[in-house]
């Protein structure tokens, strides 16, 4: 009778735990809840500039012209160069980029570029301030050119 009531006893507290969830193999566990687990990353470490594509600054993310009446334009050589944090779009290229680095400057860019049926790398700095870039081709004998933030542009119908 004991050893009865002693299996009965281990399983009603076994059941009352509740079901205990396992995850199929085909899925990942579900993560520990810990304060250290819900804590962000820590920053990098000072001086370290790298910033990993999609996570970098959005002071350069938009579309910049070189000349503000191109805003509107959505095709040729007049519309403007389109920045998110991974792609670079300008007339008849379009680049993937590759890592930013912060400089004192502003913000440079490693570029993997296709157009035109071949395919480059580009090194650019961009140091915005206000509505304003200035943007430096470093591999181009350091051309630069002043581009213009295209502001409002879902309020305006689009040429092209």
């Amino acid at each position: 009778m004991a050893p009865l009531r002693l299996t009965l006893i281990s399983l009603l507290a076994l059941s009352a735990c509740g079901p205990q969830a396992t995850n199929p193999p085909t899925e990942p566990a579900q993560p520990i809840d810990t304060p250290q687990a819900a804590a962000p990353p820590p920053p990098p470490p000072p001086g370290v500039g790298t910033v990993m594509p999609g996570a970098g600054p959005r002071s350069f993310v938009g579309r910049w012209a070189a000349d503000v009446a191109w805003c509107l334009n959505r095709e040729g050589p007049e519309r403007p160069i389109e920045i998110t944090t991974t792609r670079f779009e300008g007339y008849e290229n379009s680049c993937a980029i590759a890592a930013v680095d912060q400089v004192s400057q502003g913000y440079e860019a490693a570029l993997t570029c296709t157009g035109e049926g071949m395919t480059s790398n580009e090194r650019i700095r961009m140091e915005v301030a206000g509505q304003t870039m200035r943007l430096t081709w470093l591999n181009r004998d350091n051309a630069t050119v002043a581009l213009t933030k295209c502001t409002q542009l879902n309020e305006t119908a689009a040429k092209g």
